[in-house]
């Protein structure tokens, strides 16, 4: 089974941001607070089983994936993975800007890029990378809950590889509001939340932190224990010399 603590490098918008109250009250749970939340009477009037339908993201808290969930390897410390973030995060990069919508991906609602970023792609992998140290050997027991079986060519050989398959190309940036949902079901829903987030007025969203949760054990939600804001580089500095 897998190891507890469990720990994974995400984004989050910060605890005062109005994206991160977004989810935050639409998942019931706050994970800069570590507190539930209410949930807005909008989105159970269209569906009242609203609880049900946020269970699964609710454990993990309102987050754009960067590093998936891992025990520490023997040997690794928490204050270690947390050096490692400051480490990373100096590293000067172009911060990525993202357009974000609300849509469907995979069967579920998320807040995702309306189009494809080349410095979001290179952060996740940058984050795939340098935190693979501190990742345990994959076990049988957690490759076949990845269903390998289902998987293409490439994404088993990412699992074997790192971890995880949804990575490098394969690697889809999302903020998840709600579990599977078939098409009927979704439809409604997928209208409430398009208007809930249009209310925001939020054309972009610059990535531009990476942040440590925590899981202590499997009945526990992952909570927020560390936050870096990442460097920035200036692109036209080169250019004005």
């Amino acid at each position: 089974m897998t190891g507890f603590p469990r720990y994974a490098i995400y984004f989050a918008a910060g605890a005062d941001n109005a994206l991160s109250r977004f989810g935050a009250e639409l998942l019931g749970y706050d994970a800069y607070a570590d507190d539930e939340v209410s949930f807005p009477q909008g989105a159970l009037d269209v569906a009242p089983d609203w609880r049900d339908i946020t269970a699964d993201p609710r454990k993990y808290g309102f987050h754009g994936t960067l590093k998936a969930p891992m025990a520490l390897a023997s040997g690794r410390t928490e204050a270690e993975l947390k050096s490692a973030c400051a480490t990373l995060a100096e590293k000067a990069r172009p911060i990525p800007v993202i357009r974000p919508v609300v849509d469907a991906i995979s069967g579920f609602i998320a807040v995702i890029p309306a189009e494809p970023v080349d410095a979001l792609q290179q952060l996740a992998a940058d984050c795939v990378r340098d935190f693979d140290s501190f990742r345990p050997a994959l076990t049988a027991e957690d490759r076949a809950r990845r269903k390998p079986e289902k998987l293409s060519e490439r994404q088993r050989e990412y699992l074997d590889r790192w971890g995880y398959p949804y990575v490098m190309e394969e690697f889809r940036f999302h903020m998840t509001l709600t579990g599977r949902l078939d098409a009927e079901r979704r439809r409604p829903i997928l209208e409430m939340l398009r208007a809930r987030f249009a209310a925001l007025k939020l054309e972009t969203l610059a990535i531009d932190r990476i942040t440590l949760f925590k899981q202590d054990d499997a009945k526990a939600h992952f909570r927020i224990i560390g936050e870096w804001a990442l460097a920035h580089m200036d692109l036209n500095a080169s250019s004005r010399d």
